[in-house]
């Protein structure tokens, strides 16, 4: 484990218990009122959300910094990069 320390989220959200496309929809939003360089932390349980998120984050450029996964509730770090 290297000593890098995990960024500390600017905004955090919770999505469980939301269905695609609801916690992509969220986020965006959450993006949209955040400003560049800022981290937003989500949580969800949705069983397609970790495919959902990757390819939102691809398609967006925004940076995917980390995908922790808990008993069934998955939790993504985003940084807003533009």
């Amino acid at each position: 484990m290297s000593g890098k320390k995990e960024p500390k989220p600017d905004i955090s959200i919770d999505t469980v218990g939301l269905f695609c496309p609801v916690p992509i929809f969220r986020t965006r939003e959450a993006l949209e009122t955040m400003k560049k360089g800022q981290i937003l932390e989500v949580f969800a349980d949705d069983p397609a959300a970790e495919s959902d998120f990757q390819s939102f984050a691809k398609r967006t450029g925004y940076k995917l910094l980390k995908l922790e996964k808990d008993e069934g509730t998955l939790r993504f770090l985003i940084e807003k990069t533009k």
